[in-house]
């Protein structure tokens, strides 16, 4: 691995399988910091109440995340199925609940994320020309729009390609977020470090709630998505044995240091309220204490968003390739092209559905009720790991970690949840109301098998022709 910056995880010992690339460059940093480091960070201190608390959760996050990848590392490695989660659920639990988790990333999850990402893109490059108002909405979306053709184009290309703007943009928001880091350490020695008191730091502005609690680590939760990005790829990597764990013990740590030293140096400059009242909080943290170089805050958020929207183009249509393949979606996304070898009809899929997506306005209520159940499989994946222990004792794993580990992580996890659903009834109610959905949808397409020929033909869904590959 090669540590640029600050430490740029770059895989250099990964190689394509599927079309014998030079190494292939996979970035976990890269694609875990995206736009939530810069749109969490109100979401997590308006739930923890206090300054302390909000620091905390944004460290627990990232030693439950470190958690969670070291127990998926041990499934990717026992089940070396590109698709992540969706491999592991479909072969432990059955189709169908393989299915559902399919069904909810297909359906919201991917094309939402990725089209809310897109967008904040297009308004961080387009708010500079438009100083004293909003920009135009159509404007918004339709820049959004180019940069997902643009990215689907060279996710079309090339997978070194793919990598390589994923590493570049990884190199650039990491200095961005380097410069926000000195500026606060700036802040501390100069003496701005009120909010970082005992004193003054749990001090709440608010009385404390664990339902609001919980929202807030399901907050600090979508800054530190990606992390299971190299499951998505399992296939593609040589010796995962060894570069999974490697990618892990780098990364998450990484990571976690960033978005903690990256809340900190906001908080020497800007007081909770001051911070709450804000909708870009990068911006005006460069607003304070840049002057005339503030113009490099949303520079660096359009940066962060742009290679944030290229790792989910890439992770996404891995999974709709890994699911046709099982039989769960048309066959058409399982073919990848004879020369290239990427995954075109996968793309070109996910791409479309992103576009879609742009025509919704209110796209962060949607968030919010994925959000619920992306953690939901999260849960599910881990508590597989403990069935496939007791099902299969001597199944070979190459990556064996103790138990203790996913029992903190469900534990964890049934908290989150449990709160989650009590603060957010609504939110989550529906969230899962999507998901079901799928069942009919399974139980039509997949399971009846003795369809009249005319609905074979419409929901067929075969395995990809060898020659393909």
């Amino acid at each position: 691995t090669l540590m640029v910056g600050i430490g740029i995880l770059v895989s250099n010992n990964c190689l394509c399988h599927m079309n014998n690339h030079p190494p292939l460059l996979l970035s976990i940093p890269g694609n875990i910091i995206g736009s939530g480091i810069f749109v969490s960070p109100k979401g997590v201190m308006e739930n923890a109440s206090s300054v302390g608390l909000a620091l905390i959760v944004w460290i627990v996050t990232g030693i439950i995340t470190a958690i969670g990848a070291l127990c998926y590392a041990e499934l990717g490695v026992t089940i070396p199925k590109s698709g992540g989660d969706y491999s592991y659920v479909k072969d432990i639990f059955g189709g169908l609940a393989g299915f559902l988790r399919l069904w909810i990333a297909v359906l919201v999850i991917y094309p939402t994320n990725q089209a809310v990402i897109a967008l904040t893109f297009s308004n961080y490059v387009l708010q500079p020309l438009f100083p004293t108002c909003f920009p135009p909405e159509n404007g918004l979306r339709l820049l959004a729009a180019v940069c997902l053709l643009l990215l689907t184009w060279v996710n079309c290309s090339s997978v070194r390609w793919a990598t390589r703007v994923q590493d570049i943009f990884t190199a650039g928001k990491l200095l961005a977020l380097a410069l926000i880091i000195i500026m606060g350490i700036v802040q501390i020695c100069k003496g701005e470090y009120y909010w970082l008191e005992p004193a003054h730091a749990f001090d709440p502005f608010q009385e404390y709630d664990v339902g609001l609690i919980a929202l807030a680590f399901l907050q600090g939760s979508f800054a530190y998505g990606g992390w299971n990005f190299l499951n998505y790829v399992t296939e593609e990597l040589v010796d995962p044995y060894v570069n999974l764990p490697r990618a892990i013990f780098i990364s998450i740590p990484l990571v976690t240091f960033v978005y903690v030293f990256a809340n900190i140096a906001y908080v020497t400059a800007m007081s909770p309220q001051e911070l709450l009242a804000s909708n870009a909080v990068a911006v005006t943290f460069g607003e304070k204490l840049l002057g005339v170089m503030s113009w490099i805050m949303p520079i660096s958020v359009a940066l962060s968003t742009f290679g944030g929207v290229n790792g989910s183009l890439f992770t996404s249509s891995r999974l709709f390739f890994a699911g046709a393949r099982e039989g769960h979606l048309p066959s058409l996304l399982a073919m990848i092209h004879v020369k290239r070898c990427t995954p075109i009809p996968a793309l070109l899929f996910t791409c479309l559905s992103t576009l879609l997506m742009l025509c919704t306005s209110d796209m962060y209520t949607l968030i919010n009720y994925v959000g619920f159940i992306n953690y939901l499989f999260y849960g599910v994946t881990v508590a597989g790991q403990i069935v496939l222990r007791i099902k299969a004792p001597d199944m070979h794993r190459p990556i064996r970690i103790s138990l203790v580990w996913p029992v903190i992580y469900l534990l964890f996890w049934a908290f989150l949840l449990i709160f989650s659903l009590y603060s957010e009834p609504i939110v989550c109610g529906l969230g899962m109301a999507i998901m079901l959905t799928g069942v009919p949808v399974y139980f039509l397409g997949v399971y009846w098998d003795n369809k009249p020929e005319c609905l074979k033909r419409r929901f067929s869904a075969s395995l990809v022709c060898r020659e393909f590959y």
